[in-house]
């Protein structure tokens, strides 16, 4: 799968840019605040269906403008044809709102996520660098971007689970004062609960177990194979249910929903479900969180998005496009050696960087950023 070329027509501080990409490694490179990032997030949001750094949409519009626009033409590996992808955001006049249409070969999506799948990238980005040390909600926010790319289904499970959380989040807190609506209606919010949480935790848990092989390779050919790091999976149906048995979490987490009522209500919230599953990591036996170095940290999390690619081109049969933003300067020399041989000539690779020095020669594609334009040089002389 190949980026062909980005067509911006008003997209945070771009007001009109035409990019073409190479299907090797494309390197953008400038000072900070120029467009590396936009351009980057630009291409993104064709594979997430949304920014990974704006809360809403009216962040993408240039200040002052009420439309913007994004056009993405893309090549399969497995198609003969291209096919061109676009989003548009018009914000009314008090910029309240914005209305975003996507359409894909001039047809409008009615659906973001009917468009997820079409384009893939594997997006490794500073905030990443955080997945071994951060917070549950990051790995589960890896796990679900990840998925959601590879299986339609996956994401319509997600969405509907949290529709049906934020509502039964609200008779739970309502019961607090006056319960029959909740009592009535409980058994019917756990099945429909148990059912969606069930489907994830099955999808997420075999998800991680091909992950965590893939890791381990990664991870030796990057540091030599003196340490074994291990990922598993952790559901918070219980440390005795089996996350890769779908009829025995569905019917664990039916009990918990059905049976830990009193204490739900006075909590407010829902106690169990997959928005507090977690990944496990370890190093040698060992948890990484705790005991790992900022070395050994980076390089977990870096085999861990390397993997992520090497599972979507083993379900899709074509490898995604890999969207690098800004990490190499928090890589050493070794690591973004690593890189760079991994991708020259092979895939596809997207990389913003301040640092021309780390991409002097080579075959690469040099694309130079000042102020929201792009100039581009194929000689590798950055």
């Amino acid at each position: 799968m190949i980026a062909k070329r980005l067509e911006v027509f008003g997209f945070r501080n771009i007001g009109q840019a035409d990019i073409d990409f190479s299907p090797g490694v494309n390197v953008l490179i400038g000072d900070n605040a120029q467009g590396k990032t936009n351009a980057l997030e630009a291409v993104y949001i064709f594979a997430g269906g949304k920014s990974f750094r704006a809360k809403s949409d009216r962040e993408l519009i240039p200040f002052g403008e009420n439309y913007g626009g994004i056009r993405l033409t893309m090549q399969s590996s497995l198609k003969r044809r291209e096919d061109v992808m676009s989003f548009e955001y018009i914000s009314d006049e008090g910029r309240n709102s914005v209305k975003r249409t996507a359409k894909k070969n001039g047809t409008v999506e009615r659906k973001i996520g009917d468009m997820l799948g079409t384009f893939r990238a594997v997006l490794f980005c500073p905030e990443h660098l955080a997945l071994v040390k951060g917070g549950p909600g990051e790995r589960r926010a890896f796990l679900d971007i990840a998925l959601s790319q590879l299986k339609p289904v996956y994401l319509k499970n997600l969405q509907r689970f949290h529709a049906l959380l934020s509502e039964r989040n609200k008779l739970l807190k309502d019961a607090r004062e006056d319960r029959r609506v909740f009592d009535m209606t409980g058994e019917l919010w756990a099945e429909q609960l148990s059912e969606c949480a069930a489907y994830i935790t099955v999808t997420r848990a075999e998800y991680t177990d091909r992950l965590s092989e893939l890791v381990k390779e990664n991870f030796r050919l990057m540091t030599g194979g003196k340490e074994n790091p291990e990922l598993f999976f952790r559901t918070s149906a219980g440390g005795d249910t089996d996350p890769h048995d779908e009829a025995a979490v569905r019917e664990k987490y039916f009990e918990l929903y059905t049976g830990s009522s009193d204490r739900e209500i006075a909590a407010g919230t829902t106690l169990w479900g997959i928005h507090r599953d977690d990944i496990m990591i370890e190093l040698d036996s060992k948890e990484a969180r705790l005991y790992a170095s900022q070395g050994q940290d980076r390089s977990i999390a870096l085999s861990m998005k390397l993997s992520e690619g090497e599972i979507s081109e083993s379900i899709s049969g074509e490898s995604p496009v890999y969207l690098f933003d800004d990490v190499m300067s928090e890589l050493d020399e070794s690591r973004r050696a690593f890189i760079l041989s991994r991708f020259d000539g092979v895939r596809q690779i997207i990389i913003t960087s301040c640092e021309p020095e780390f991409f002097r020669g080579g075959d690469m594609k040099i694309i130079k950023v000042e102020n929201g334009r792009y100039s581009s040089s194929d000689n590798g002389e950055a």
